[in-house]
Order: structure tokens, then C-alpha cells, then sequence
């Protein structure tokens, strides 16, 4: 690439870190791929962007999606935690309320808390539903708690305290105290990590912001300290959230909860980049990777949403972008239970990887079946880093193979189909269970795993368009160039919609609007780059759960905003009623700090590769199929099925009764060739 400065996506994985960089003159991109160092992520990283650029090359910008925050929670390995709230309350984080999600099911069992009951710790205090001090902060049981937080070694707190959401002024005494007597020791408001009502789900979601703080901080650090030379002066590191924003190191530190979903979000932002250049307003987006299937849905034209989670079965009050993940990748393994064949969750990750990578993996995995089955080229793979040994996937399935009487080919297909079982099990929990038909979607297949397994996901799910974009393999990672800087601030404002007061509701939007200033403006933004959306949460007179409904630009129109929340009822549900009284929960402020960047440049120099051919199995049999190389495919060129096509990141399959045509901007459109154009 040319000289000059760089933005750099660096995007972590199970088995694979994906780097992208982009010239900031030029907007010409190209992608990297090296295998993940799980005991140390940030090294990985650092390896990439040495792969990726020379040594000399400024980097004046860097956005990096991490799972540093989710492995913590999904292995246990957080901080040690203690938990402070209101006395006679100590129980509500370990009851957790009364939603049971799964009412009739004999093997249900409640999720094991982050902070065992043990290390809960009851304080004197109450603050009134009003706000008002009903029981003054006892400071002498503090002084008690605050020992034995000391010799507990606990590396975190949580203060909880309630209705601190309407009067922190305990929480923050509370705060000022411990700093004096644990100085260095993490704490976290639940009045700052979720201003919102409900008591169980904001003590969770400030346990969990305390749990993942010392990891991810130190983390961050880490990382920071590997690439304090390569940043550019006066440039800060910048993290992927989990609402598809993005924020400063130093902002991710203070609030780590805001990355739990940083690693798997860069794909559902590069769908809404893709929807927009390519005029497709609804789309399926599916990232199959070495370790994990993560899916999302775009919808006229925008990544759908939550203004809440529910992580390792614990509930977050977290705006997040909703993405669906299951254990099924390329490294997902292959067992038996029971007599059946099963694949995953297991995966061989990285090290020691399968058995075709050669670094000592035994195990057959899906990666292993693809390529006896002759769907991935030895000589090419991950931009040629690793070579393939089909010698040592054959041993691997054959062993397994044996049990069932099968034969290697056999065996390779079956464990394919299962995974693309499981998988087109995961787009219906997110299309055809919500009342969304995936047929009226347009399937988006990446990740280094996705373009080979994406046809058989659409014929599965009567799909027929399957778009394969440029860069497929780090198209997460792509993705996380094109966000901006976001931040949520939310407060509870309860009120019957109709009798709501108007100047009272523009007051309080003024004054997150005013929150938001100040902390984009810590971050660099100034106040002409900002943007605003007012929201809020609604549902009728008598219900426990809301729809957030956005407000109209201008003047706040109540008639409008009634108007938009019963016509969104009825599509999220199928009917509505219009002659309910509807009542109004939270207020909710999205501030967006704009980023400037150069518009992608994804143009490559047609290599003029001759095609050639090779031996794949399809449903069983044997088949000779064109071997393509991507960058070969001229615009608006069509290549009929069977066959591979095959570029640095990926591997794209084109079945028989399928084609494939480049369409602008250099993706590919998979249809079935007799309803192509």
C-alpha cells in the first residue's frame, strides 16, 4: 500500500484476529489474518498490525472489537465482587425476581449469580420512591463493611442502593468513603451504570459492570502499552460498544460493561454500511468464524436493537446491538454422545486448532470436513499463513468415521449438515420466532467460515439471495471503520402519555443533552459533530414491558409519538390498541460524535488468473468445480455453479443451480440461476 498515515480495525476471534487497515488518503483497504493468542489477546494484535504495515507507517486512528469482557463472564474469571445495598434487601440479586423464562421446563436451573450471597452486605440507608432521605446513610456500618472488603481481598464493589436512580446522594457518600479507606479498589454506582428502574435487573447490571472492570481495564492497558509506538501522537485507542459505536480506551475502562458485546457488533455495523452503498434495506447477517456463528438482522436499513440483554442468563439493562451467537465455526468439533454424531460448541480454537492446520490438533472438526470434502485449497488459506494437510484431516475423521461405518467423505458431509443445521436454527430464534420471514430478507454471509456454508443456510431457510461482501473474512472488522462515537444516557420518567408535561419532558432532555456534550467533549468531539435522538420507553396502562419509541425531530408531538408506538405494537405483535391509555417509563438520549474518514476503496487489480478445476463433493458426490480466483471477476461477471471462489480471507462455494455475479462495489450476489438476472 502507499506511504502515508492509516486507519487501522483490529477484530479478535476464537481461532483467527482480523486486521484491516485503510489509507486515509486513498480509502484503499486490504485485510490480515493471524491466529488469536487467547493467554494473551493483545499480542495478536500487535502481530497483525506488524503483518499488515511497515514499521515507519503512522496509524491515526485504531478501533478494535474485543471478547475480553464476554470470555470473562462466559469462563467465570471476573473480579472477586462485593456487593453494598439497602438493609433488608440483601437478597433481592440472589432471588432474582420471578421471570423464569423457561416456566414448563423440568431441567431449567436459575443462573448462579456473580456475587454469591455471602458477599452481600446490607447498609442503613433508604431513599424514598419520591427521592426524599427516609433513613439517613449510616457512616458507622460503612466503616465495618469497608474492613471487610479489605480482608475479603475483594478487587471490586457495587453499591446498589435503592431508588438511587431518583437521589444518588447516598451512593455517592457511599463512594467518597470507600475511595479514602480502599484506595485503588474499583467501584461502581448503579445510579451512573443504569439511571433506571427496576430494582433486580439495575443490581445486575452493576454487579456485572464490577465484575468485568479490573479485566477489562487491565486489558486496555495492556494493549495500550503494546502499541503506545504505533499510534500516532495525540490519537486514542478506540473500542467497539456494544450499542455499535464506538469510545476511547479510556472511556471503555471507566465503563467496561459497555464492551460484553464489542467483539461480534463490528459485522452488524459493516451490514448497515453495506445495506446503504448496496440499496438493500433488510438483510440477515451471518458471521461464521473459527469458533463462533454470530447472526444479526438489519432492517430498513439499520441494525436492530435493545435497550436490554440478558448475558450468561443474568439481566443487563444495556443498550445493545441484537446479535445471536452460537458455538459453530470452522474449529467446532466433532464427537459422539449417546451413539450420534454431534458438532460443537467445543471448538479447537486456535491452538491447538484442527487437525488439517497442522500444530497438533487430533480432533475432527468442520474445518477438517470441508476440505476432504475438497471445499478448501490447501495452498490457500488464511492469505496463505497456514497450509492445509488433508492427510492429517483424513485421520482425524477416518477414526470417528469408523464408529458409524462411514466413510471420510460420509462422515465430512454429515458433520456439515449438522452444522448448517444448528445454524439455520439460530436465524429462525431471531426471524421466524419474533413473526419475521426470512425469505423476505437478503442473507449477508461473512467471517472466514460464512461464504462456504451460505447457500446451503438459504436453501434450508427458502432464502434466495445470498450476498458475499468484499473482504469477507475481516468484514467485522471492516465494519468497525465505518461507526462513530456513541453514547447512551437514559433516567426513569414516569407519566401517563397524555397527561405528560411537556416543558418538564424538554428539561430533562436538555439536561442528558447537556451530559453528552461534556463527555464527548472529554473525548475530543466537538459540539458541531454531535447529533442527538430523543427516545422513550411506552406500553399500555396495565403492562409490565415497553417498546422504545423515537421521538420526531422538532417540537415534541405527543399525538405524533402516540401514533408511532400503537403502529409499532402492531407490527411487533400483530395488533394494538389505540383506544388504551399508554404510559411513558424512561427517557432515552443517543449522542452520536461524528467521525471523519475517507469513503472505502475496495477497487483490486484484476489478476487475470486463469481458472482451474478440481474434485468436490456436493450432497454426497463427487462433482468437477471451477476453481476462481476473486480477484479475477471482472465487474458484473457471472460464474455458474459448481464452483469455489477463492480470495485471501475466505472461501466462497457456488453449488450447482447457483451462480454468482460481482455487482458494484465489487460483492457477490449468489442466486439460484434460474431466477438470476
Amino acid at each position: 500500500m502507499a506511504n502515508g498515515s492509516y486507519r487501522v480495525a483490529a477484530d479478535i476471534g476464537g481461532t483467527f484476529t482480523d486486521i484491516v487497515v485503510q489509507h486515509t488518503g486513498t480509502g484503499q483497504c486490504r485485510a490480515a489474518k493471524v491466529l488469536s493468542t487467547p493467554a494473551n489477546p493483545a499480542r495478536a494484535v500487535a502481530t497483525g498490525i506488524a503483518q499488515a504495515l511497515p514499521s515507519d507507517a503512522d496509524i491515526d486512528f485504531f478501533v478494535h472489537g474485543t471478547t475480553v469482557g464476554i470470555n470473562a463472564l462466559l469462563t467465570r474469571r471476573g473480579a472477586r465482587v462485593a456487593l453494598i445495598t439497602t438493609r433488608h434487601f440483601g437478597d433481592i440479586y440472589t432471588i432474582q425476581g420471578n421471570d423464569r423464562k423457561e416456566i414448563f421446563s423440568i431441567r431449567w436451573n436459575k443462573p448462579k449469580p456473580l456475587v454469591p450471597r455471602e458477599h452481600t452486605f446490607e447498609i442503613a440507608e433508604r431513599i424514598s420512591g419520591k427521592g426524599e432521605v427516609v433513613t439517613p446513610l449510616d457512616v458507622t456500618e460503612l466503616e465495618q463493611v469497608a474492613d471487610a472488603i479489605r480482608d475479603g481481598g475483594f478487587e471490586a464493589v457495587a453499591v446498589c442502593f435503592l431508588f438511587s436512580f431518583l437521589n444518588p446522594e447516598h451512593e455517592l457518600a457511599t463512594e467518597a468513603f470507600l475511595k479514602r479507606k480502599l484506595p485503588g479498589t474499583r467501584i461502581a454506582l448503579s445510579h451512573r451504570v443504569s439511571p433506571e428502574w427496576r430494582e433486580f435487573e439495575r443490581t445486575s447490571t452493576t454487579v456485572m459492570d464490577s465484575y468485568l472492570s479490573p479485566v477489562v481495564s487491565a486489558y486496555l492497558d495492556e494493549l495500550s502499552d503494546l502499541l503506545a509506538d504505533r499510534i500516532a501522537r495525540g490519537h486514542a485507542i478506540h473500542i467497539m460498544e456494544s450499542n455499535g459505536g464506538i469510545m476511547t480506551a479510556a472511556s471503555a475502562s471507566r465503563a467496561p460493561l459497555q464492551t460484553v458485546l464489542s467483539g461480534p457488533v463490528g459485522g452488524a455495523v459493516g451490514g448497515r454500511e453495506l445495506s446503504r452503498s448496496t440499496g438493500i434495506a433488510n438483510m440477515i447477517c451471518i458471521d461464521m468464524g473459527g469458533t463462533s456463528f454470530d447472526t444479526s438482522l438489519i432492517i430498513d436499513g439499520q441494525p436492530s436493537g435493545s435497550n436490554e440483554a440478558e448475558i450468561i442468563g443474568l439481566p443487563v439493562q444495556l443498550a445493545v446491538v441484537d446479535i445471536h451467537v452460537i458455538g459453530a465455526g470452522g474449529g467446532s468439533i466433532a464427537w459422539t454422545e449417546t451413539g450420534a454424531l454431534r458438532v460443537g460448541p467445543q471448538s479447537a480454537g486456535s491452538s491447538p486448532g484442527p487437525a488439517c492446520y497442522g500444530l497438533g490438533g487430533k480432533l475432527p472438526t468442520v474445518s477438517d470436513a470441508n476440505l476432504v470434502l475438497g471445499r478448501l485449497d490447501e495452498g490457500n488459506f488464511s492469505d496463505e499463513s497456514i497450509v492445509l494437510d488433508r492427510r492429517l484431516a483424513s485421520e482425524a475423521l477416518g477414526q470417528l468415521a469408523k464408529r458409524f461405518g462411514m466413510t471420510d467423505h460420509e462422515l465430512a458431509q454429515g458433520i456439515v449438515d449438522i452444522t448448517n443445521a444448528k445454524m439455520a436454527d439460530a436465524i429462525r430464534t431471531i426471524t421466524v420466532k419474533r413473526g419475521i420471514d426470512p425469505r423476505e430478507f437478503v442473507l449477508v454471509a461473512f467471517g472466514g467460515a460464512g461464504p462456504s456454508q451460505a447457500v446451503a443456510l438459504a436453501e434450508q431457510l427458502e432464502i434466495g439471495k445470498v450476498l458475499v461482501p468484499v473482504m469477507p473474512g475481516a468484514f467485522s472488522a471492516w465494519g468497525m471503520l465505518q461507526t462513530d462515537i456513541r453514547h447512551d444516557f437514559k433516567e426513569t420518567l414516569y407519566s401517563y402519555l397524555d397527561k405528560a408535561d411537556i416543558s418538564r419532558l424538554e428539561e430533562r432532555f436538555r439536561r442528558l443533552e447537556s451530559l453528552g456534550v461534556d463527555h464527548l467533549r472529554s473525548e475530543s468531539v466537538g459540539r458541531e459533530n454531535l447529533r442527538f435522538t430523543r427516545s422513550a420507553d411506552f406500553r399500555y396502562e396495565g403492562q409490565e414491558y415497553v417498546l422504545t419509541i423515537e421521538f420526531p425531530e422538532g417540537p415534541i408531538d405527543v399525538q405524533a409519538v402516540r401514533d408511532r408506538f400503537d403502529a409499532a405494537y402492531l407490527r411487533q405483535y400483530g395488533h394494538n390498541s389505540p383506544e388504551s391509555r399508554v404510559e411513558m417509563t424512561n427517557i432515552r438520549l443517543v449522542v452520536i460524535g461524528l467521525i471523519s474518514r475517507p469513503k472505502p476503496n475496495m477497487d483490486v487489480a484484476l489478476t487475470g488468473a486463469a481458472a482451474c478445476s478440481r474434485e468436490v463433493h456436493f450432497d454426497g458426490r463427487p462433482c468437477p468445480t471451477k476453481i476462481v480466483d476473486r480477484d479475477s471477476i471482472g465487474d458484473h461477471s457471472v460464474i455458474d455453479g459448481p464452483a469455489i471462489i477463492e480470495e485471501g480471507t475466505a472461501t466462497t462455494l457456488v453449488p450447482p443451480d447457483w451462480q454468482a455475479r460481482q455487482v458494484d462495489g465489487g460483492h457477490l450476489m449468489l442466486n439460484r440461476r434460474e431466477s438470476a438476472p
